[in-house]
């Protein structure tokens, strides 16, 4: 019995080390351009691997472990942004106060793309981050955030409605052709 389990022991590792080498960086880049900061995303891609290790069985049997890894970090993402949006509240509800307003702010010239993809919900963030600067087809985005091809056409159509309203046209194009 020990034969056996030092024998498969050390392949899994192997096999999860050489998975965590070739993919660690990626996904720590989708984790920031879902989140916009580099400190979160080299978290939640660390907390990917960790989850995926715990999984590690299920994860290397999968048809696709990138996009079942791209998956977990795009449900931890959803879970730091909620929990963040939630702590958010409780400050203000006990500070209660107004936020400033700006008359007439100069949107072209303060709002960048990382702000306008923060802007978006995050499932059309998401999408159009996932195929336009991950440049994955509908497919392996579908199957990276649990949804339908359908759905990821939808939320990347009106994500890029909503980043041409913020960025003007001649941007969010730039953006699509990966340009910018």
């Amino acid at each position: 019995m020990a034969g056996t389990d030092t024998g498969e022991e050390p392949d899994a590792a192997a096999e999860f080390r050489a998975f965590f080498d070739r993919h660690y960086a990626e996904l720590a880049r989708l984790a920031h351009l879902l989140t916009g900061e580099t400190d979160a995303a080299d978290d939640l891609a660390a907390d990917a691997m960790l989850a995926l290790w715990h999984r590690w069985d299920r994860v290397r049997a999968a048809d696709h472990p990138a996009a079942y890894a791209r998956g977990v970090v795009a449900n931890l993402v959803r879970s730091r942004i909620r929990g963040t949006v939630r702590e958010r509240r409780r400050i203000a509800a006990f500070w209660d106060r107004r936020p400033e307003h700006t008359e007439d702010p100069d949107v072209p010239a303060v709002v960048d793309v990382r702000t306008a993809l923060r802007a978006l919900p995050f499932r059309k963030r998401a999408c159009v981050v996932l195929r336009h600067a991950f440049d994955l087809s509908e497919r392996d985005t579908a199957l990276a955030l649990g949804v339908s091809v359908g759905t990821v056409k939808s939320q990347t159509a009106k994500g890029m409605a909503e980043l041409q309203k913020l960025l003007g046209g001649r941007a969010a194009t730039e953006l699509a052709s990966g340009r910018r």
